[in-house]
């Protein structure tokens, strides 16, 4: 049975999707982009600061499920553009360490949010209790 896993954040309500969703010993996070409360990109035109932005509140839905960023075993990044892309390797030692989670980098011609460069979604495993 899937165990739905929200931070408390409020603007979910209206969406058909979850943050993030607990089955079986896994979460799995939708999806994000730097998008604030009102749906406005975050850092606009700078990818690394997006890309921040999205880590540091995925740990919100990591924490809300008993996990850290030690417990992702895995993210895959959409990008709309490979300029500054590079730097994000920078940011993500930020938050994740040795050994870092797989990771996957997939180019699209764009993302829903107009304005997101990055989209980062990852499955991490909730530790036992």
């Amino acid at each position: 049975m899937n165990k739905k896993v929200d931070p408390g954040w409020t603007h979910f309500a209206k969406y058909t999707f979850s943050p993030g969703i607990e089955r079986d010993g896994w979460l799995y996070i939708s999806g994000a982009t730097a998008s604030g409360e009102n749906g406005e990109i975050v850092c606009p035109g700078d990818i690394c600061g997006q890309t921040d932005y999205i880590l540091d509140r995925m740990g919100e839905i990591l924490e809300a499920a008993g996990c850290t960023y030690d417990d992702v075993v895995k993210t895959t990044d959409f990008i709309t553009t490979t300029e500054g892309y590079r730097g994000t390797g920078a940011v993500r030692k930020k938050y994740f360490k040795e050994p870092y989670p797989t990771a996957t980098g997939v180019i699209v011609a764009d993302l829903l949010r107009p304005g997101a460069l990055i989209e980062i979604e990852a499955i991490a495993k909730i530790p036992e209790k």
